[in-house]
């Protein structure tokens, strides 16, 4: 009796470690779906950069979660000196920066040198940016929506701003209209994702916008449900312990004014259907509207910052459907007060910042960050843009966007909030 009880014990245990060994190698071969080609590496140490506390090691996490991490440890060892297989999406390259898309023609590339003797003390500032935001996540006093969920209780499809790559171990949290088109392109060079001619980018300005913001290029973390299933949450947990975690952030006027100028100063069918129509029609009292947004600019229709404001501000928003992404508040995008960020990056100081970060993840010597736009939305901007919003309306816009202000040191903007 006892030996047949071992035997069904023996029959289950290898079960269970079949199964995870086809999760595992359904990881390696199963990424046809997403058109990524990724494979597990070392960890990366999060102790590697100045004034950031390592994270727990192996031996402090649950039972199954150091499991997993073993197994996964063991699966890189196995395959480490066989070939990677990749799915090839075919695209032409090109020596030049790629500048076809319209926005990208607007602005232009700059193509100055910078100075990289910069007087700025990195590892003191993110010091000083990581201390902000860690005391404002635990001070009661500064209160927004979703501040005291864990991150179990975040859902899948608010983790799709997280992109990983496994081959480096590090974790970006991209923000639209902060640098997140060349810090994407950054991305698919390290982890390798995307292929021209059955060759991985090297150059991130080879690039083609229109594969970078393709959803299907990047591993992000609301697809680890899809590949590993109940196993996804355990796999999170130990890639944000072990890799390195980083996002860029902006002031939240200055990134509204941008969002602005993008979507509804350049012609963007997409945006005059989804948000340009429905404005027009509740704010300007618009009826019967061309079809397409070349015929709208055309007739000299088009939406203004104030219709934009009002639409922010308009609590039916919301209602109907979440913000869209390119004016999402960071906070609801990167979740800062449930994943522990190693590199705080700013839009301000991105030349800067953008070189530190390189160097600290050991990959300068493979690539260097794309040029800056020559025309940037500026901060000096905020007076002229703002000068024709109601004080009112600027109050309550920067009650909707205050955590991003606070979290992330951005001084409130004292000369828009009074008379």
């Amino acid at each position: 009796m006892t030996k047949a009880r071992l035997l069904r014990l023996s029959v289950v245990l290898v079960s269970i470690f079949m199964i995870l060994l086809i999760i595992v190698y359904w990881d390696n071969v199963g990424t046809a779906h997403f058109y990524l080609h990724t494979s597990f590496s070392r960890p990366h140490s999060s102790g590697a950069i100045p004034g950031i506390t390592a994270g727990e090691g192996w031996e402090t996490l649950p039972d199954v979660d150091e499991f997993l991490a073993k197994l996964l440890s063991s699966s890189l060892k196995r395959n480490s000196s066989v070939p990677r297989k990749t799915e090839q999406l075919l695209v032409q390259g090109s020596s030049k920066p790629v500048v076809s898309n319209l926005e990208e023609n607007v602005r232009g590339y700059d193509w100055s040198v910078h100075n990289d003797k910069t007087s700025l003390d990195q590892e003191k500032l993110q010091i000083e940016r990581q201390r902000t935001l860690r005391e404002f996540c635990a001070n009661s006093s500064l209160a927004f929506p979703t501040k005291e969920r864990s991150f179990d209780d975040i859902p899948n499809y608010e983790l799709n701003h997280l992109i990983v790559d496994d081959r480096h171990g590090i974790i970006y949290c991209y923000v639209p209209k902060v640098a997140c088109t060349n810090w994407k392109r950054v991305m698919i060079v390290l982890s390798e994702s995307l292929l021209d001619q059955g060759v991985p980018y090297r150059n991130p300005l080879d690039i083609p916008r229109e594969h970078v913001h393709n959803t299907s290029t990047h591993l992000t973390f609301n697809k680890f449900w899809r590949r590993y299933g109940k196993f996804s949450r355990h796999l999170m947990k130990i890639k944000l312990k072990k890799y390195t975690k980083f996002l860029f952030v902006r002031d939240p006027f200055v990134r509204l004014i941008s969002a602005f100028r993008s979507k509804f100063e350049l012609e963007n069918e997409e945006f005059y259907q989804r948000f340009a129509i429905p404005m027009l029609k509740l704010y300007s009292n618009h009826t019967n509207l061309p079809t397409s947004v070349k015929e709208a600019f055309e007739a000299g229709l088009r939406v203004s910052f104030s219709d934009f404001i009002q639409y922010l501000l308009d609590p039916r928003t919301e209602k109907m459907v979440p913000f869209n992404e390119h004016w999402r508040q960071i906070y609801r995008l990167c979740h800062p007060c449930q994943i522990d960020y190693d590199f705080i990056g700013k839009l301000e100081t991105l030349d800067e910042d953008a070189a530190y970060l390189l160097q600290l993840l050991k990959v300068d010597r493979l690539l260097h960050f794309p040029p800056s736009y020559r025309n940037r939305t500026a901060s000096s901007w905020e007076d002229n843009w703002f000068a024709k919003i109601p004080l009112a309306w600027r109050q309550q816009l920067y009650k909707l966007y205050e955590a991003d202000f606070v979290l992330f040191g951005y001084p409130k903007p004292e000369n828009l909030l009074k008379d």
